[in-house]
């Protein structure tokens, strides 16, 4: 049976719900990891990248004037235990933006998403993308699919920078008004369970993507619909 939701704009996240989580904590953490050292120097008089360097030593608790090798290991080890730091964030984007761009990377959606992600864009949902990861991967992530440039199917995108947590209802509340839209005209697509609770409270509707494989596999997401694939999901104008 098909799940039908009545939205104007279909919000999505990444990591486990379009992609494979393997793919990002495998494929492009493991691109990242060996880049940060040189990125922090060579970039040094990038604004963002001074941000970067100055929050991951609060963050980390180092002291301010910790040297490059100090900062990339405090960096290391968010990637190791999959901290959702924002510096982390801003720097892998970066770096991934231009391995994009160099060709060397490429991005990941599971097989059942593209083809729903053009159908609703076609019959004229709105799409947007709400991500850990920072706007500067995101935008790339979408331009440099398995399947071509997906960019102008997506209106916005949101990380933790511009929107704020994934886990507070304030950053969903937050999104609705930068859309111009009220929540119930809104749906969010995550497999996170206190993603669900989050956008919930902000009055979203919500469906759980529960993907064999994925982290959040076989989680318990309240009383939201849960689907594994795009497939048993349409999404039709109010």
């Amino acid at each position: 049976m098909t799940l039908s939701i009545p939205a104007r704009v279909l919000v999505v996240d990444l990591e486990g719900t379009t992609s494979a989580a393997g793919f990002i904590l495998g494929d492009l953490y493991d691109y990242a990891r060996p880049r940060l050292l040189p990125w922090l120097r060579e970039h040094a008089d990038d604004p963002a990248v001074q941000q970067a360097r100055r929050q991951t030593i609060e963050e980390a608790g180092l002291p301010e004037d910790a040297d490059d090798e100090t900062i990339v290991a405090a960096l290391h080890g968010f990637m190791d235990k999959d901290v959702k730091s924002t510096p982390l964030k801003t720097l892998q984007g970066q770096i991934w933006a231009e391995g994009f761009r160099r060709g060397e990377i490429s991005s990941h959606f599971f097989d059942d998403v593209i083809p729903k992600l053009r159908a609703w864009h076609a019959a004229g949902t709105q799409i947007a993308c709400f991500s850990s990861g920072s706007v500067t991967s995101q935008r790339p992530w979408f331009e440099h699919s398995p399947a071509g440039d997906l960019t102008p199917l997506v209106i916005a995108y949101f990380d933790t920078v511009n929107a704020g947590p994934k886990k507070e209802a304030a950053s969903y509340e937050k999104i609705a008004a930068e859309l111009g839209r009220s929540p119930e005209e809104l749906v969010f697509f995550t497999d996170h369970p206190e993603e669900v609770t989050a956008a919930r409270a902000a009055g979203w509707q919500v469906v759980a993507f529960s993907r064999p494989g994925e982290p959040w596999h076989g989680a318990d997401h309240g009383d939201v619909p849960v689907v594994s694939s795009f497939d048993e999901v349409e999404v039709t104008a109010p």
